[in-house]
C-alpha cells in the first residue's frame, strides 16, 4: 500500500475514532496525575516529619501506595485493552488490504508516542500543583499551622517517572502484540468476540451466598481458632486460603445474577438485555468482579482515618483529668512548683494537683515456648513462672486519690485495671497470683478481685495499703515511679502551656528513659540473666525493626504514641492528632479517588462494550449493516 495513501486513510481513521483515544489518553494522564501528586505529598519533608523512618505509620503509607498503584495500573490496563480491541478490527483490515506490519507499527508508534509521553508529561506536570491545592483546602478546613506548610522534594518525581514508564511501556507492548498477531480474520474478529455462559442452575445464587458467609466466617475465626486452640502460628498465607471460598461464592453469585436474576421473568421480557447476558456474560461477570474489588478498596480508604479520627477523639473527650504525667524517680522532671511557675507564665490556672508514688514490680503467669517448624509454620506450649513481666502497682490510697473512687481492698487482694467500659483484658495484663519485689526479691501472694474501671491507668494494679508498703520497700529510684494528675480552668486555650511542658518533659529525660511502650525492665533482667540481649531495649530495638524513640522526633506519630512515658495532655493529643490525621486523611482520600476512578473507567468500558455489541446485533437483524 502506498504510503502517503496509508497515512492519509489512518489518520482519517484516527480522526473518526477520536473518542477511543480521548479514552486511552484521559487514563494515562489522570492515573499519572494522581501518582505523581501521591508521591509529592508522601514523599514531602512535612509528612514525613509526622511518618518518620521506620515507623508503623510509615509503612501504613507505604502499603496505601502499593493500592493505589495497582488502582492506577489497573484501569489504565483496562482502558488501554479496550483501545487496542477496539483497534484490532482496523488493523487487520489494512492488512488484508495489504499493509505491511512494518507500516502499522511505524504509525501505530507515533500515535501511542504522542498519546503516552503528552499524557504522562501533562499528568507529571500537573500532579505537584495539584497536590499543593488540595493540600491548601485540607489546611483551610482542618488545621492550618507554620508546620502544615507542603514542601516538596524533587526526588519524588523519580517514582512518578517509574509508573509513567510502565504506562508507556504497556501501551508499546499491548499495541506491537496487536500487530504481531498472524491470523488476520481472528484480529478482525476481536473486537466483537462474544463470550457465552453455558447454562447456570438457579441453586447458584443460594450456593454462591452460604459460600460467602462461610468464607467470611472462616477467614475470621481460623486465626483464633488456630493460636488458641491448635497453638499454631501458621505460615503466611495460610489465612488467606480461608477466604478463597468468599470469592467462589461472589463470582458464583454474580454469575447467578447476570444469567438469571433474582426474580422470575417473563418469557419475552428483556429479550434483548437476556440474549446480551448470554453472549457477553463472561465478560460482564469479570467486569463486576474487579468493580466489586475496587469499590471495597475504595471505600476502606475512605473510612479507614475517619473511623480512627473518631475513635481517638472520642477517647481525647472521655478524659477525666486535663493533664497527666509521671516519670521514673531517678529523673529530674518538673515538680508542682516549677509546672505552676510554667503556668502562670502562660496565663494558665491550675485547678487541682494530684501526685502520688507508684512502683515497678514483676508478677507471675505463662510465658508462650515457641517452636519453628519451618515450612509448616510455628507452634507453641505455655509455661508457667513465678515472675514474667512488670506492672506498675499503686497503694489503694493512692488510687483513691488519683482517681477520686474511694475503693478499700482487702488485705492480700489484688485488682487490675481495664479502660472505663470494662473491656481491653488484653491490654490490662490481666490477674496475677504473686507480687515480688525485683531489688530485695520479697514476693506476696494475692488473690484477684472483680478489675477496676479506669482508662487512663489501663494495666495498672492496686494492693492494699499495707500490702503495698510490705512488698515495695526497699525499691531504689529506678524501680519507683512519680504520677501527676491535674487540670485547668480552661483546658482549650491551654496550648501553648501545654506544649512548653511538653517540651520540658522531653528535653529532661535521659537516654534510660527514651524506650518504646513495650519496653519492660523485668524481661529485660530476665533476658539479660539468660545471656541474650533484650530485643525492646534502646540499644537493640532498631535491629529487630522498631522505631527508635528520639527526642529530635517528639512530634512524630511514632514518639507520640510509643514512647514509654509519653504523657496525656488533652489539649496538645487533641490539636496535634488532628495534624496527624490530616496526613492520613489526605493520603487516604487520595487512594479513595483513585478507586473509584477505576470503578468509573471499567463501567464505562463495560457499558461502551455493550452498546457496540447491542447495536451490532441490532444492526444486524436489520440487515443495516
Amino acid at each position: 500500500m502506498d504510503m502517503k495513501t496509508f497515512s492519509q486513510v489512518y489518520g482519517a481513521l484516527r480522526r473518526k475514532n477520536r473518542g477511543q483515544y480521548a479514552l486511552l489518553a484521559g487514563c494515562s494522564f489522570f492515573s499519572v496525575l494522581l501518582i505523581t501528586a501521591y508521591v509529592c505529598m508522601m514523599r514531602s519533608p512535612t509528612i514525613l516529619t509526622v511518618l518518620p523512618e521506620g515507623g508503623d505509620s510509615r509503612k501504613q503509607v507505604m502499603m496505601v501506595f502499593v493500592l493505589a498503584v495497582i488502582g492506577c495500573a489497573v484501569f489504565t490496563a483496562y482502558a488501554a485493552g479496550l483501545f487496542f480491541r477496539q483497534k484490532s478490527r482496523e488493523t487487520g483490515v489494512f492488512l488484508a488490504l495489504g499493509a505491511t506490519r512494518r507500516q502499522l507499527q511505524r504509525e501505530m508508534g507515533k500515535e501511542l508516542a504522542v498519546i503516552s509521553l503528552g499524557s504522562c508529561a501533562a499528568g507529571a506536570a500537573l500532579g505537584g500543583p495539584l497536590a499543593w491545592g488540595v493540600w491548601q483546602l485540607f489546611r483551610l478546613f482542618l488545621v492550618d499551622s507554620q508546620e502544615m506548610a507542603l514542601s516538596f522534594d524533587p526526588r519524588s518525581y523519580l517514582l512518578s517517572m517509574v509508573f509513567a514508564a510502565y504506562v508507556v511501556g504497556m501501551l508499546f507492548f499491548l499495541g506491537g502484540r496487536s500487530i504481531r498477531r498472524t491470523n488476520i480474520i481472528d484480529i478482525v474478529q476481536e473486537s466483537h468476540k462474544s463470550e457465552p455462559i453455558r447454562e447456570v442452575k438457579r441453586w447458584y445464587g443460594s450456593v454462591g451466598i452460604v459460600l460467602v458467609v462461610i468464607g467470611a466466617l472462616a477467614g475470621y475465626l481460623m486465626p483464633s481458632f488456630f493460636v488458641t486452640v491448635l497453638q499454631w502460628y501458621p505460615p503466611s498465607g495460610v489465612e488467606a486460603v480461608f477466604y478463597l471460598p468468599a470469592l467462589v461464592g461472589m463470582y458464583m453469585i454474580l454469575l447467578h445474577t447476570v444469567v438469571n436474576g433474582w426474580r422470575k421473568r417473563h418469557k419475552y421480557r428483556d429479550i434483548i438485555a437476556t440474549s446480551m447476558m448470554k453472549f457477553q456474560g463472561r465478560q460482564t461477570v469479570r467486569n463486576m468482579l474487579v468493580m466489586t474489588l475496587l469499590i471495597a478498596g475504595a471505600y476502606f480508604a475512605s473510612f479507614y482515618a475517619p473511623m480512627l479520627n473518631t475513635s481517638s477523639a472520642y477517647s481525647f473527650s472521655t478524659r477525666p483529668v486535663d493533664f497527666e504525667y509521671h516519670w521514673r524517680n531517678d529523673q529530674n522532671w518538673p515538680e508542682q512548683d516549677e509546672v505552676r511557675s510554667l503556668a502562670a507564665e502562660y496565663d494558665v490556672d491550675i485547678t487541682s494537683w494530684q501526685q502520688v508514688g507508684a512502683a515497678t514490680l514483676g508478677g507471675d503467669g505463662t510465658v508462650s515456648i515457641e517452636q519453628d517448624n519451618g515450612a509448616l509454620g510455628t507452634t507453641y506450649t505455655t509455661e508457667y513462672r513465678e515472675i514474667v513481666s512488670s506492672a506498675t502497682f499503686f497503694s489503694e490510697s493512692a488510687w483513691n486519690a488519683l482517681t477520686g473512687q474511694n475503693i478499700d481492698l482487702l488485705p492480700g487482694t489484688c485488682a487490675n485495671v481495664l479502660d472505663d467500659e470494662g473491656g481491653s483484658e488484653y491490654l490490662s495484663g490481666g490477674d496475677v497470683t504473686d507480687v515480688t519485689n525485683m531489688v530485695t526479691g520479697k514476693s506476696l501472694s494475692v488473690d484477684p478481685v472483680e478489675p477496676l474501671r479506669y482508662t487512663m491507668l489501663l494495666g495498672c494494679y492496686v494492693l492494699d495499703d499495707a500490702d503495698y508498703a510490705a512488698v515495695a520497700g526497699g525499691l531504689t529510684d529506678l524501680w519507683q515511679e512519680t504520677w501527676v494528675f491535674f487540670d485547668v480552668a480552661d483546658v482549650e486555650h491551654s496550648y501553648p502551656f501545654a506544649k512548653a511542658l511538653f517540651n520540658q518533659i522531653v528535653d529532661r529525660s535521659d537516654d534510660e528513659v527514651m524506650q518504646m511502650d513495650a519496653y519492660d525492665p523485668v524481661v529485660k533482667m530476665l533476658e539479660e540473666e539468660a545471656g541474650g540481649a533484650y530485643e525492646f531495649d534502646r540499644e537493640n530495638i532498631a535491629a529487630y525493626g522498631f522505631p527508635v524513640m528520639d527526642r529530635e522526633d517528639r512530634d512524630s506519630t511514632e514518639f507520640r504514641n510509643y514512647w514509654l512515658y509519653m504523657p496525656q495532655f488533652h489539649v496538645l493529643d487533641q490539636n496535634d492528632f488532628v495534624t496527624t490525621m490530616a496526613v492520613f486523611l489526605m493520603l487516604f482520600i487520595f487512594i479513595a479517588l483513585i478507586r473509584f476512578a477505576a470503578v468509573v473507567v471499567v463501567l464505562s468500558a463495560a457499558l461502551y462494550g455493550v452498546y457496540r455489541f447491542t447495536r451490532r446485533r441490532v444492526c444486524r437483524g436489520l440487515d443495516i449493516g
